[in-house]
């Protein structure tokens, strides 16, 4: 059992099929912040996740995409915590999809609603709270009414659209790092203003 400063935790699906879905930016924004820290995440089976140990400005960061199905994050981040315990819920950063923001737009909040969300409700009744603090990139609502949302988040995307998540995801990145370094109230402020 390691303590961490932070945990840090992309949500998607496991597997090739949802690689670059956009219910996987969250794990692509993850995945990217190991990268620009030199690591490469590994499979641990005790998280039932895929982690690096990241050092970002001094303090130590477990950054993880828990290998569950997305409707079941909440049992990968559950041992994830266990193993690698935190000393409050905001130090918990969960970078996820979001269907009510425009595609492309990154926001930063702690604790909310679920907004239907199955990695969300997962959390909830693993973790039983919803305050941890959340990396919100916009995926934008589905083409033909909500009832199409599965479709839409699991749909491989291309061209000038997975540019545009390429960037969020970055951006969320850059969100991360910010609120290591700077605390989460700071990189509200700066991020959701847009």
């Amino acid at each position: 059992m390691t303590a961490s400063d932070l945990l840090v935790v992309g949500l998607g699906n496991p597997g090739e099929r949802y690689a670059h879905t956009r219910h996987n930016i969250g794990a692509d924004a993850v995945e990217l912040l190991a990268e620009r820290h030199g690591e490469r995440l590994k499979p641990d089976s005790k998280c039932s996740s895929r982690l690096a140990r990241l050092r970002i400005g001094g303090r130590a960061v477990v950054a993880a995409v828990p290998m569950t199905w997305m409707n079941e994050s909440g049992r990968a981040v559950g041992q994830l915590v266990r193993r690698h315990p935190v000393e409050e819920w905001s130090a918990v950063i969960v970078v996820h999809d979001e269907l009510d923001l425009p595609q492309g737009r990154v926001k930063v909040k702690v604790g909310g609603g679920l907004a239907g969300h199955n990695g969300l409700r997962s959390l909830e009744q693993h973790l039983h709270t919803r305050d941890f603090v959340r990396v919100r990139i916009g995926v934008g609502k589905p083409p033909g009414g909500p009832e199409r949302g599965a479709d839409w988040v699991l749909s491989k995307v291309s061209g000038a659209t997975r540019e545009q998540l390429a960037i969020a995801a970055a951006e969320a990145a850059d969100a991360i790092e910010s609120i290591v370094s700077e605390g989460v109230d700071a990189t509200m402020q700066r991020v959701n203003a847009g």
